[in-house]
């Protein structure tokens, strides 16, 4: 026999994966993500348009904002544009009074993972012809295949 008292009782209905994770213990770690990363959006427009690509905001430790950088050139240009962004923090209600970064040799950004491969010209038409295909408004007015085909043979 089970004891009835020792597990609460699941119900057969699901939860959306953003609803479920905002729920109980895990409500803190994702609802901090979550103001990070729209915090990151409110602070990315104040930075140069040569550092933003290379620095991300990975916290708010105190009166600290910290930023990951990809080498130390970023670390270095970050340093630079630090009053800016705490004039803007404070603007928001944040009460920053410094910025610190933490170099990452990683890249920041991934790289394409399917990089763009060239077409050849006879796969170029190939492909236009079946597109033509497809979007002929009947397809009685479409020609016929050409070739083997299989199924059945006319008789």
């Amino acid at each position: 026999m089970s004891d009835s008292k020792s597990k609460p009782r699941r119900t057969g209905i699901a939860q959306p994966a953003l609803q479920a994770a905002l729920t109980d213990a895990a409500t803190d770690p994702v609802r901090r993500a979550m103001w990070l990363d729209a915090l990151e959006q409110q602070l990315r427009p104040c930075l140069p348009p040569a550092l933003a690509p290379h620095c991300r905001l990975a916290n708010v430790a105190g009166k600290r904002l910290v930023f990951i950088v990809d080498s130390p050139v970023w670390n270095a240009r970050l340093r630079l544009a630090a009053p800016e962004l705490i004039d803007v923090a404070q603007s928001i209600g944040l009460a920053v009074t410094e910025v610190t970064a933490k170099t990452n040799l990683a890249p920041l950004v991934k790289p394409a993972q399917n990089p763009v491969v060239p077409v050849s010209e006879a796969s170029r038409k190939g492909l236009q012809a079946a597109l033509d295909l497809l979007s002929a408004p009947d397809s009685a007015s479409a020609p016929a295949p050409q070739g083997r085909h299989r199924g059945r043979r006319k008789i």
